[in-house]
């Protein structure tokens, strides 16, 4: 080689000496020939733009195009998991997203925060944020608190649901986590359909999945991992003899009929009455299915609402309570009908124009809760013959999307990333005493657990789990007597 290409040679590499240390995305091999029929590799800087339609669509999996996997091989892809902490040191400093963040979620100009919001007039008047204990009356001021965080980079959190020291969480990924101890315990996985509900009736877990299907699984060992599939709803043998006869099928669109025992949209809730022996399930089909768990048959199919079922609760005196999109809040008693049981409509509790999205029965206080695309919560209370409408709880500034209720507490995630705490007191009233925040995403499904340990009776402490469309969920210490309304950030 002449000196000439070799000052060329050199000058070539001295043009960017810093470019190898610039992130693998702003990176371009090209290759350069020598003289002597080598090849070297020359790094080029570019820059990678976004596709458009990345932009346009909030949900990750709408470019996904996975196959099907076999529902009976539980062993889950390795992922990564964590359970984070908040700082002691810095409260306030949100930690680094991970690679399960980076969805066009995020992205979306849609989910961007609107200026007004920082106005100062539209903001709540909360007390300043304060994590110290303080002393009241003698005693100390008990505040809720946030235990951790738990993220595995399975896309939106959709279903909780928790049985002892365990956790159950379903994502858009298809597969189930358990949690134990803020560790990622085993998990198992279906074949299709993003897992949109979950209950646990003693040793089988029923979940409810976008395709309109219900899978049953069974803890097979105690070793790691240890779930089969033992199932579904309706079972294979049950649905082809049903759809044998042509009587069984029911007109479900325009020249479009199914079997009367399946559901043909997605499930979008399900409740177990243990003592009963049945589960119920609601879906998007506008109908509500009860199934004999001693069985696994579908004994009745309740065309309950004109609009989806979002949500259906057990409460007292075998009563059934469903909310839908059309906007009602329906009453059900099973009764026995001539020489069979049905479930006949008691009262039309609620109707309005906004869809109702979740409900909760709190069994301590006898008193029913419906959340409502229009950010507010309706709630009744039991009376000598029925139950009456005892008033509204206003805490949120976007619909509420889940509620759950445990001993006097009553919690509401909403589309406002927030969850409210409250507390009902002597005479049904209701006081919001905390205000959970730190979720990146709606909140879009709740869970509580009682905490075992040494605490006073009338002070009992709760355990919630929060489950966001941030990919993530968040767990919560709660105080049935925690002190006046606090705003909590947690990271």
């Amino acid at each position: 080689m002449s000196l000439t290409k070799q000052n060329k040679l050199k000058f070539r590499f001295t043009l960017e000496p810093n470019l190898h240390f610039l992130p693998s995305c702003f990176k371009k091999m090209t290759k350069v020939k020598k003289s002597n029929g080598g090849t070297l590799f020359k790094e080029k800087k570019t820059v990678q733009r976004q596709k458009f339609r990345t932009f346009l669509y909030s949900d990750p999996t709408i470019f996904s195009n996975q196959e099907d996997e076999d529902d009976n091989n539980n062993d889950c892809s390795a992922r990564n998991s964590s359970a984070t902490v908040p700082s002691a040191r810095y409260p306030n400093m949100s930690p680094a997203p991970s690679s399960g963040t980076a969805s066009p979620y995020y992205l979306s100009p849609w989910n961007q925060p609107s200026p007004f919001t920082k106005s100062p007039w539209i903001q709540r008047p909360y007390p300043p944020l304060d994590h110290s204990i303080e002393e009241s009356s003698g005693a100390y001021a008990i505040h809720n608190s946030l235990i951790g965080s738990l993220v595995r980079e399975e896309g939106h959190v959709y279903s909780l649901a928790t049985c002892g020291d365990l956790l159950y969480t379903g994502s858009d990924s298809k597969n189930i986590r358990v949690w134990k101890n803020l560790r990622d315990f085993a998990g198992f996985k279906s074949n299709s359909g993003l897992v949109k509900a979950i209950v646990v009736a003693r040793d089988r877990i029923f979940t409810g999945h976008q395709d309109g299907k219900i899978r049953v699984w069974k803890l097979s060992g105690l070793r790691k991992k240890g779930y089969r599939r033992v199932g579904s709803l309706p079972t294979t043998t049950d649905y082809f003899k049903t759809s044998i006869n042509p009587k069984n099928y029911v007109e479900v669109r325009r020249h479009r009929n199914v079997p009367w025992i399946k559901h043909y949209d997605a499930i979008s809730c399900m409740a177990v009455d243990v003592e009963g022996g049945l589960l119920y399930s609601g879906s998007w089909d506008k109908t509500l299915k009860v199934w004999r768990l001693s069985d696994s048959k579908c004994i009745e199919s309740i065309n309950a609402h004109d609009d989806a079922v979002n949500s259906v609760v057990i409460g007292v005196d075998g009563l059934i309570f469903t909310g839908s999109a059309d906007g009602t809040v329906k009453a059900w008693r099973r009764e026995l009908v001539g020489s069979s049981t049905q479930h006949v409509l008691v009262e039309t509790l609620l109707k309005q124009e906004y869809a109702v999205t979740s409900l909760a029965f709190n069994g301590k206080a006898a008193a029913v809760y419906a959340g409502s695309s229009d950010g507010l919560v309706n709630f009744w209370e039991r009376e000598k013959h029925f139950i009456s409408h005892g008033g509204l709880l206003r805490g949120h500034k976007m619909a509420v999307l889940c509620l759950a209720a445990a001993g006097n507490l009553v919690f509401s995630g909403s589309a406002d990333r927030s969850i409210c705490v409250w507390r009902r007191e002597e005479g049904g009233i209701h006081t919001c005493i905390s205000v959970l925040t730190g979720h990146n995403g709606p909140v879009k499904c709740l869970a509580v657990g009682k905490e075992e340990g040494d605490c006073d009776a009338s002070d009992q402490r709760w355990t919630l789990y929060s489950g966001s469309l941030d990919n993530s969920v968040k767990v919560w210490r709660v105080f049935e007597k925690a002190a006046n309304l606090k705003k909590l950030e947690g990271m």
